[in-house]
């Protein structure tokens, strides 16, 4: 496989926010197929390493759909979106620079903890199992715009998950996957068991 002529390609697969958010990155050394990090606020482009000898193993359908779920979930992450703990993380940093100007030790530590409890807040939600779930449907819908059916689209990225453990030499899949694969074994008709809700919100 050539990784430019294949950047190119999933490039145009993607959807304009991914386009701009992301930068795939072509990485032969990793011993995973596809890889990415938890973006930061501060960070620019949030990189997509892909090992394209590995990646070259999947059929072209479940490339698509492992590239769609992870541009989703990179992109699904916002750290500025108007919500409670933006507030407080926000409000807490604030009042935290107004107190330092003042000199006011303890002001400064309230503040300052405010502002560590809503980022912690922040970053346990983008991790949670829910947004691991959101990540697949987003991907789905995605998909759907790009000529696949739903139950198609579940079905290859379902197949994907189960085939990138395999080629990274991985016997087992972790909890998250195990669970994102029975949601979408749900979605694909393949199982009348989705995941609870007591279980998505861990």
């Amino acid at each position: 496989m050539e990784p430019t002529t294949e950047i190119r390609r999933l490039l145009d697969l993607m959807p304009a926010s991914g386009r701009m958010m992301t930068k795939i990155i072509s990485k032969p050394e990793q011993p995973k197929v596809i890889e990415t990090q938890f973006p930061l606020p501060w960070s620019g482009d949030r990189p997509i390493w892909i090992n394209f000898d590995l990646w070259s193993r999947l059929t072209r359908p479940q490339r698509d759909m492992i590239l769609l779920r992870t541009v989703s979930w990179l992109t699904g992450i916002k750290w500025f979106k108007p919500d409670i703990y933006q507030g407080v993380a926000v409000a807490g940093f604030l009042g935290a620079m107004a107190e330092l100007v003042q000199r006011d030790v303890m002001g400064v530590v309230v503040a300052g903890g405010l502002t560590a409890l809503a980022t912690t807040q922040i970053w346990r939600n983008t991790r949670s199992s829910q947004s691991q779930l959101d990540a697949d449907e987003a991907a789905l819908k995605i998909a759907q715009r790009r000529g696949y059916s739903e139950v198609e689209a579940a079905q290859n990225l379902l197949s994907a998950i189960e085939a990138v453990a395999k080629i990274e030499g991985r016997f087992n899949l972790n909890f998250i996957e195990l669970l994102r694969c029975q949601n979408l074994r749900a979605i694909a008709g393949l199982s009348p068991m989705g995941v609870p809700e007591t279980i998505k919100r861990e």
